[in-house]
């Protein structure tokens, strides 16, 4: 069983996976085309982080950015290496998707990256109803990264 909690980002397990986070964006993706938040970035007031923990360790990150126009970015989704392809993602997914339709929001939307390293959780997006589309916010399209949106 899953439990999902808004998270502070104070626990050491936590920074720890938000490393192995950027890190691992970092290693797949050239300079200057990483958008991934650093931990002050995802502690701003129009940025929500929740955690998903199994049997007390934790299993994944995630976060949902307010854009201000009924819209929401995710930011920041991870599954702790100890803990892929066991629901947990899903389950912060579907966590966060239910947040936003109760905020309000009519539409969702990500940037992340191409290759092969980003293939799972592009399946998981798409198995949700996210479908490729144009860049939003201040994102610029290029060969490095993708857009993908879900209508609420």
């Amino acid at each position: 069983m899953f439990v999902i909690r808004q998270d502070d980002l104070s626990g050491e397990d936590v920074r720890a996976l938000l490393a192995i986070h950027l890190a691992g964006m970092q290693a797949n993706t050239p300079a200057g085309h990483v958008f991934a938040l650093d931990l002050s970035g995802l502690q701003t007031p129009d940025i929500t982080v929740w955690t998903v923990r199994q049997d007390g360790a934790l299993a994944g990150i995630g976060a949902l950015k307010a854009l201000g126009d009924g819209t929401g970015e995710i930011k920041s989704m991870r599954t702790h290496p100890d803990h892929l392809r066991k629901g947990a993602a899903a389950a912060l997914l579907d966590h966060i998707l239910d947040e936003a339709a109760t905020r309000g929001y009519h539409r969702v939307s990500l940037e992340t990256g191409v290759g092969e390293s980003f293939e799972p959780a592009l399946a998981l997006y798409r198995k949700r109803g996210f479908e490729t589309g144009e860049a939003f916010g201040d994102y610029e399209p290029s060969a490095f990264n993708q857009f993908l949106h879900l209508g609420l």
